[in-house]
């Protein structure tokens, strides 16, 4: 599998221990986060993962900030994106299930990179559920 991930200053940390989970997986990853803690700007890094899931060169992104949420709504803007803000397994797996998200975003301040981990391992491994699911799915894009 194909993953795309960008993190800002909140994730270098997050992203080092998913990379190396993913890799060990022997999932290829494409990263367009920061390895710095200094400040930067999230949407810089949310827009070309967005982008890769979007134009499909990839299977999923992986989004990370402090809250979770302004990458997330940076990624949002994407048409084809449905980025979810998940803070716990349970949530991850339920992003997928009934929103078929293809973007996780990971709140660094507020799990740990444990947490962070599990989540990503949950929302990889758990299928799209379809259904009555689809037909709400299908009305989220403004086109």
């Amino acid at each position: 599998m194909r993953i795309s991930i960008g993190n800002d200053h909140a994730g270098p940390e997050y992203k080092k221990a998913i990379v190396a989970f993913l890799e060990a997986k022997g999932h290829e990853i494409i990263n367009h986060g920061t390895d710095s803690s200094d400040s930067v700007d999230y949407p810089d890094f949310a827009h070309p993962v967005a982008e890769d899931v979007e134009n499909g060169e990839v299977n999923f992104g992986i989004i990370i900030c402090g809250s979770g949420n302004g990458i997330a709504m940076s990624a949002n803007k994407h048409q084809g994106i449905r980025a979810a803000v998940c803070w716990t397994k349970e949530i991850s797996a339920l992003a997928r299930q009934h929103n078929n998200a293809n973007i996780i975003s990971i709140p660094a301040r507020f799990t740990s990179v444990h947490q962070a981990v599990e989540m990503v391992d949950t929302f990889l491994t758990t299928e799209f559920e379809g259904g009555r699911h689809a037909n709400r799915v299908n009305k989220i894009a403004c086109q």
